[in-house]
């Protein structure tokens, strides 16, 4: 297996990308502070990686001091940001991969509310400006593994579950972590149609174990900016040892509960689409194998950039006690 061991796995962004383009690109963000409000990519899917830090713009916010300790299994480079931020499911905005992207650009992002509630001590309400400046912000490179047997290499800006988690102080009671999408049929299409019989408001859930484990993150951009619509603006979960539709976006709520939530997938096909969603080489979807991915590069559709798929996408040292004693397969 390509797994390099640094730091207990701990890796940063110059053992995947270039020297020169991360130094000047670190250079710039320290001098400049993560860029929020209202810097979207929204109408500029092709933006220069650098576009948001110009001498000419001024941040309209600074954040505390950024950590860049990166949590990645991975030898090989980061997806192209042209690829991230084009093939996207995000069946609000279409069931095309490119969808996403060209039905997404007039999102409305701010204002903005997430709520943490439930069983919770201290619940509490996170608008737009509180989700760049309420927490740490630091820069994770993790892999994605879709469902499909398609990957990436994604660096993320954002912080981690376990911190809000902490904040709302969960009472005694509080088993599992829900999840919930915005509902907007008027900003996303594609919760006007039934096409595919998913039920909207897109809704996931971990266990409580699972969301307070350091590599659950929680994303408020990618690439250095803020992050684009087509990818969960303005926060989506990213658990990189689980299948990517795990990773829910746009999130409104999250809310801590006694009992094990609905997911939407699993409550369309659950023969298919179990609501852990490890992934599993060795468990096949049924209409599919999930032994091996195409990882996607600058290249095309037919690249043959087929690479063997790992137990936990990699992140087994880190994650596998909190499934020790499960049926795998039967819990998948």
């Amino acid at each position: 297996m390509l797994i390099k061991n640094k730091q207990n796995n701990l890796l940063t962004e110059a053992d995947v990308t270039d020297e020169v383009i991360y130094r000047q690109r670190r250079d710039v963000i320290k001098t400049m502070g993560f860029m929020g409000g209202t810097a979207l990519m929204s109408h500029s899917v092709q933006a220069n990686p650098f576009s948001f830090f110009s001498k000419e713009e001024k941040p309209l916010f600074k954040t505390r001091k950024l950590d860049y300790k990166a949590a990645i299994l991975d030898e090989q480079k980061r997806t192209p940001e042209a690829k991230v931020i084009s093939h996207n499911n995000f069946y609000e905005f279409g069931t095309k991969k490119s969808d996403p992207s060209e039905n997404a650009q007039h999102f409305q992002v701010n204002p903005w509310q997430l709520k943490v509630h439930g069983e919770v001590n201290k619940p509490f309400i996170l608008d737009y400006d509180d989700l760049y400046k309420q927490f740490f912000l630091e820069e994770r490179i993790y892999r994605l593994r879709c469902v499909e047997a398609w990957s990436m290499v994604i660096p993320w800006l954002g912080f981690s579950l376990a911190k809000l988690i902490r904040k709302s102080d969960p009472t005694s009671d509080a088993k599992y972590v829900a999840f919930e999408t915005l509902h907007d049929k008027e900003q996303m299409p594609g919760q006007r149609s039934r096409f595919g019989g998913i039920h909207y408001p897109y809704v996931e859930g971990l266990r409580l174990d699972e969301a307070m484990n350091p590599l659950s993150f929680l994303a408020v951009g990618l690439y250095g900016k803020t992050l684009p619509p087509q990818n969960g603006a303005p926060i989506r979960l990213v658990t990189p040892w689980k299948y990517g539709f795990k990773s829910i976006k746009s999130i409104v709520s999250i809310k801590l509960v006694k009992h094990q939530p609905p997911t939407s997938w699993n409550r369309l096909a659950p023969q298919e689409y179990g609501f852990y969603a490890n992934v599993n080489p060795n468990v096949a979807h049924p209409r599919w194998s999930q032994a091996s991915e195409r990882r996607i590069t600058s290249g095309g559709l037919f690249d043959r950039n087929r690479i063997a798929t790992l137990p936990f996408n990699g992140y087994g040292k880190e994650v596998s006690h909190l499934y020790k004693g499960m049926d795998l397969e039967k819990y998948f």
